[in-house]
């Protein structure tokens, strides 16, 4: 182990850096498919520093050449494990489009070059791994492999895939943020532990062998199997509706799924952690910049660089994401005095420009919010605390954090304090002080809000609140800044071909943003992430917590005309829009009058309909 943490250089991305401190041997060899971000918004960069903090030496394998297993040989064969995680994102989601097709750049590599790590990059980086050191155990992690820890669909292959655990062949796979996960492994496998002694493990995934025995019993729930869910649409709609109600750490039971003669277990989550644990994580000394190595800018950096963390979960349980599935339900605030600490190192640095671009999280004003009797939340098993309704037993107060937007932006060399985060707006005006707060000084604007849609039956599957608290808040905000003598607008989020959602619901949103004045410059597509309620539905038809039929926009023909309309307003849409009018038979839509969302005759400019060919049509693409 090493005695003293160093606490001024990004941690060694080579063999002469690590050198230079003196080490002769790496306790834990971490491969991320990112770039190295010594900063706490980065997976690595946290994780990393957590196991220094603990007395281990850690080495950085940043998007290694997956070709060989030649890479994985430069720090020599780690001590104790490789630490293996695809990202900040599934790689799948970094590489590919709605469409399928592949994105023009990936904003966590330098210069946004694509194609520095491959496809399902957990799978190739465990196999280099093992290739180079066969026996060191190997931990896998991160979201892409906390999303497919159990049997799992596919968006990209349109199948449904096996654990990842299985595929990988990672001795394990620890879930959720994992920042207490990944020392208490370092910390047992250096007594001597072996792996398999790891698997009692809170927040961990493995794979018994085709003798091995599953744990049994009350606390113990059976899957349906692998070949079930791949064959069986209700099995996979009922394994989706298990896994997400054993999500809450206070209750959850060990899962455990059998893929033919191997069973998978998954545990119950970890504990949330505590808020002096929270602060620890982002008090550790990062350098908050990329790893010097790096002749070109980094997006995402360029992005986050500005900005400061305050919490992490989410209570709202939207179907469609999986920040509740992987960062936890319960919300896990920093102290004020973290947060403050943190700014106030900022505004000290020379370099920075004096506005924190974003003081939030996973939603910004969530913070310091928790169900109001532990022993209730203890036992609950309500997937969202905001729907329906809002529970009664959660607290919703904001005046915690007001109190710290107030002090952060009176810290010395700071002139801005923004939130750019996600705002949950149904909580947002229970608070007319927040309000105002909000709008009179963390606006630099325009405010990014997610209203999602219009349709009440769409809303309903999203578990997201009805458009009316939208269009609530937008009065309410639009009141506060004219109250604080500014002129700011709202940028509201809207996603297409989410399930539920037919052509006529389409319309309908399509009618709501004409009537509203707004023009979405950007257009949200749904993507079927691993695990999600909402890529269920996608994949079997189903609600998996009703059972009852699901709608779902599967051709890409039907998808391009949700997208379009949207977007009715640009030119290059036009024959798009007018092909969902007519198939939708609202040619009372087209003209040039009234609520009519495209004219009778096409713009101008080369902008003719592109012709399908006959098997095209047929399938629907």
């Amino acid at each position: 182990m090493s005695p003293t943490p160093c606490q001024t250089l990004p941690l060694p991305m080579s063999l002469a850096e690590a050198h230079e401190r003196g080490w002769d041997e790496i306790d834990v060899v971490f491969v991320t498919g990112d770039a190295y971000i010594d900063h706490p918004s980065f997976a690595m960069a946290i994780l990393a520093r957590a196991l220094e903090a603990a007395g281990f030496r850690v080495a950085i394998l940043s998007q290694p050449d997956w070709q060989s297993c030649e890479p994985w040989k430069t720090f020599g064969r780690p001590r104790l494990f490789f630490a293996i995680s695809a990202g900040n994102m599934d790689s799948m989601i970094n590489h590919y489009t709605a469409n399928k097709k592949v994105r023009n750049e990936d904003s966590y590599s330098p210069g946004g070059k694509i194609g520095l790590r491959p496809d399902r990059a957990t799978l190739a980086y465990c196999q280099r791994a093992r290739e180079a050191y066969p026996g060191t155990p190997v931990i896998a992690g991160g979201v892409e492999a906390s999303l497919r820890r159990l049997a799992h669909y596919d968006y990209w292959s349109d199948t449904v895939k096996r654990s990842m655990v299985l595929d990988s062949k990672a001795d394990l796979v620890g879930y959720g943020m994992g920042e207490s996960t990944i020392v208490e492994i370092a910390q047992r496998l250096d007594s001597g532990q072996d792996v398999a002694d790891l698997h009692e493990m809170r927040g961990v995934a493995y794979a018994l062998g085709a003798k091995g025995t599953p744990p049994s019993g009350e606390n113990v729930i059976t899957l349906p199997t692998y070949e079930a869910v791949r064959d069986d649409p209700y099995a996979f709609a009922e394994a989706t509706r298990v896994i997400h109600i054993e999500s809450n750490p206070h209750n959850a039971k060990t899962l455990v799924q059998w893929h033919g003669q191997r069973a998978v277990v998954c545990t119950p989550p970890q504990l949330p952690e505590s808020q002096e644990a929270i602060d620890s994580y982002y008090d550790f000394p990062y350098t908050r910049k990329a790893h010097p190595s790096y002749q070109e800018p980094i997006p995402a950096f360029t992005v986050i660089k500005d900005s400061v963390t305050i919490m992490r979960g989410c209570f709202g349980g939207c179907t469609y994401c999986s920040i509740t599935l992987h960062q936890g339900r319960t919300i896990q605030s920093r102290s004020k005095e973290s947060i403050v600490r943190e700014v106030a190192t900022m505004g000290k640095d020379p370099e920075f420009r004096g506005t924190v671009s974003d003081l939030g999280g996973a939603t910004a004003n969530m913070y310091g919010m928790r169900c109001r009797e532990p022993e209730v939340e203890a036992v609950c098993r309500r997937l969202s605390c905001v729907h329906p309704t809002i529970c009664p037993m959660l607290g919703t107060d904001h005046d915690p954090l007001i109190d710290i937007m107030k002090t952060t932006r009176e810290q010395k060399g700071i002139r801005k304090v923004l939130v750019a985060s996600g705002i949950r707006m149904d909580l947002a005006i229970r608070s007319p002080e927040y309000m105002d707060e909000l709008t009179t000084h963390h606006v630099g604007g325009h405010l990014k809000v997610a209203p999602e849609h219009t349709d009440p039956k769409t809303l309903r599957l999203m578990k997201r609140p009805e458009i009316g608290h939208f269009e609530e808040f937008a009065e309410k905000f639009s009141d506060a800044s004219a109250k604080a003598g500014k002129k700011q607008y709202l940028v509201p989020y809207f996603i297409s071909s989410h399930p539920g959602t037919d052509i006529h619901a389409m319309i309908e949103l399509a009618l709501f943003l004409k009537r509203s004045g707004y023009r979405p410059e950007q257009v949200q597509d749904f993507i079927p992430a691993p695990m999600d309620i909402a890529t269920c539905m996608y994949h079997t038809g189903l609600d998996p917590l009703s059972k009852q039929p699901v709608v779902v926009a599967k051709y890409m023909r039907e998808r391009k005309w949700q997208r379009a309309l949207m977007q009715f307003f640009q030119p290059s849409n036009y024959f798009l829009v007018r092909e969902a009018l007519i198939t939708a038979n609202r040619q009372d839509l087209i003209g040039n009058h009234g609520d009519c969302l495209i004219p009778s005759t096409p713009p101008r400019g080369d902008f003719k309909p592109r012709p399908r060919s006959s098997d095209a049509v047929r399938s629907g693409a």
